[in-house]
């Protein structure tokens, strides 16, 4: 990576995986957990949510993640779907900030000078691209990925119960994913989805 595209990146990776986690908090929040408002989570801070090793594979690898917002379903009316809300959120999260450096990027960079408007389309392109991979990578329906807890929360009750179950081995099946490559080919098709809904919008 040029050095400059990665002094474009790191901000960009830290914005994404702040929005993302805020999102979480905020959502848990409104549906009247306090746990991620006590635990300092309500926050754009990225140092609140950073993952080191997370943000790293973010920025390099486009698929990375941030320190969990701890949760108590217990708070929820409904925990389960609580909980597939509040997974919701993340994601839809990072493609509303990527539409929204889609939406702008040119309208400002147009009256800038050549150079000025390359660098920030190219920091635009970098967050949206980064946005929206982030956001395919956590609905990816393995566990503790966001897309297990919205798929719990859509399936019928012993369904979502066996997928919980999976929980204790998704780490290992996410690194086997992301070591054969598997995760980037799986990822692809959803960026593109979210990516042509993101031109029709």
């Amino acid at each position: 990576m040029l050095p400059y595209r990665l002094l474009l990146t790191v901000p960009a990776a830290l914005m994404a995986i702040s929005i993302h986690e805020f999102a979480h908090g905020a959502a848990a929040d409104y549906l009247g957990d306090p746990t991620p408002r006590l635990s300092g989570r309500l926050t754009l801070n990225p140092l609140a949510h950073l993952d080191p090793i997370g943000a790293l594979m973010l920025v390099f690898f486009r698929f990375g993640w941030a320190k969990p917002v701890m949760i108590n379903p217990r708070y929820f009316r409904d925990s389960r779907r609580g909980m597939m809300y509040v997974a919701l959120a993340g994601p839809l999260a990072n493609i509303t900030l990527a539409y929204f450096f889609a939406l702008i990027g040119g309208l400002i960079a147009r009256p800038l000078q050549p150079m000025a408007a390359r660098l920030l389309i190219n920091f635009f392109e970098i967050n949206i691209a980064l946005n929206l991979w982030l956001a395919a990578f956590n609905l990816i329906p393995v566990p503790p990925l966001d897309g297990s807890k919205i798929l719990m929360g859509l399936l019928p009750g012993r369904q979502a119960y066996a997928l919980g179950q999976l929980e204790a081995y998704g780490p290992l099946l996410l690194v086997f994913l992301i070591m054969s490559g598997l995760a980037r080919q799986l990822l692809l098709p959803i960026v593109r989805a979210l990516t042509w809904g993101m031109r029709f919008l």
